[in-house]
């Protein structure tokens, strides 16, 4: 049998000018109890061949460099396009698997076929790799995160980025991320849109070591400024294609304009006008005065 129908999984990983953190995450992957899969590795453009010379050891990894894009949407999809696993599974550049992330969630896949996707929270460390006993992506209840999240998940939540599997077949409705995006948010985007179309697993172990550090891209908060209207086209594109109601649209559109509010502290004056292009009669609501209100003047002073 030709080795690339034995591949189970792809796996994504976009990166920029990390080569000291890719060699951490690209060994995590390797050192997998689950060893059917692939490693596709797109190099946004590094300025140097480092990145090249360390994938080139491994048989496993495929390295595609392409000129710079300035994030981490058109890599993945560079990535997506040139897989050929059953399931695709994407992490960043600097992040950490743990030893049996792919054998547990491959094993729900498998075991439950109505679920198109499985993922978990995560374990910070540090850039150095030190744990800091902290775990981000846990609800207080996992049933928030567990089946059919579509209406729960918009404005609220997204799906960890280095955590999900996903059948492949899952992704081909779907489609790509948004690459008119700006380079932050677009996986909570693209997760998002995801949810319309599969239901979610939620494992409530963290089987990702996620790394913070300075150049985390989740770190520069202005740049989600804009996240709710790039929703809000998601929200009315399921509209048409008839996979939510117009009751269904409202109260996911009132979880976007709550969502907006929440940045008023980020940007006042960008979080006004974004809200008057999202909503133009969102200050004629009372919950939505009642909320900025908490925020600017209550919130913290309890």
């Amino acid at each position: 049998m030709d080795i690339i129908e034995k591949i189970v999984i792809s796996i994504i990983i976009p990166t920029y000018k990390r080569t000291d953190y890719l060699k951490l995450t690209l060994q995590s992957v390797l050192n997998q109890t689950f060893q059917s899969f692939e490693i596709i590795v797109v190099d946004d453009g590094s300025p140097t061949d480092e990145n090249e010379k360390i994938c080139s050891q491994y048989a496993k990894i495929k390295y595609i460099k392409i000129k710079n894009s300035g994030g981490p949407a058109k890599p993945r999809n560079i990535g997506i396009k040139a897989a050929k696993g059953k399931y695709i599974a994407f992490v960043d550049d600097d992040d950490i698997w743990l030893p049996t992330k792919l054998e547990k969630q491959v094993a729900i896949l498998e075991q439950n076929p109505d679920f198109g996707l499985v993922h978990s929270c995560c374990e910070l460390i540090d850039e150095k790799g030190i744990t800091k006993n902290e775990i981000i992506g846990r609800p207080g209840t996992p049933d928030v995160k567990h089946g059919d999240v579509s209406m729960r998940m918009m404005g609220n939540w997204t799906v960890m980025m280095p955590t999900p599997l996903v059948r492949k077949e899952v992704l081909d409705k779907v489609g790509f991320f948004n690459e008119e995006m700006p380079p932050a948010g677009e996986d909570v985007e693209y997760w998002t849109r995801t949810s319309f179309y599969t239901k979610f697993y939620y494992l409530v172990e963290p089987l990702v070591q996620y790394r913070v550090h300075s150049n985390n891209i989740s770190n520069e908060k202005a740049k989600y400024l804009q996240l709710p209207l790039y929703l809000k086209f998601v929200l009315k594109q399921q509209l048409e294609l008839k996979r939510i109601d117009k009751k269904q649209f409202q109260l996911l559109f009132n979880n976007l304009c709550k969502m907006q509010i929440r940045t008023i502290k980020t940007s006042f004056f960008k979080t006004i006008k974004y809200l008057f292009i999202l909503d133009f009669f969102w200050i004629f609501k009372f919950n939505n005065i009642k909320m900025m209100i908490y925020i600017l003047f209550i919130k913290n002073t309890h």
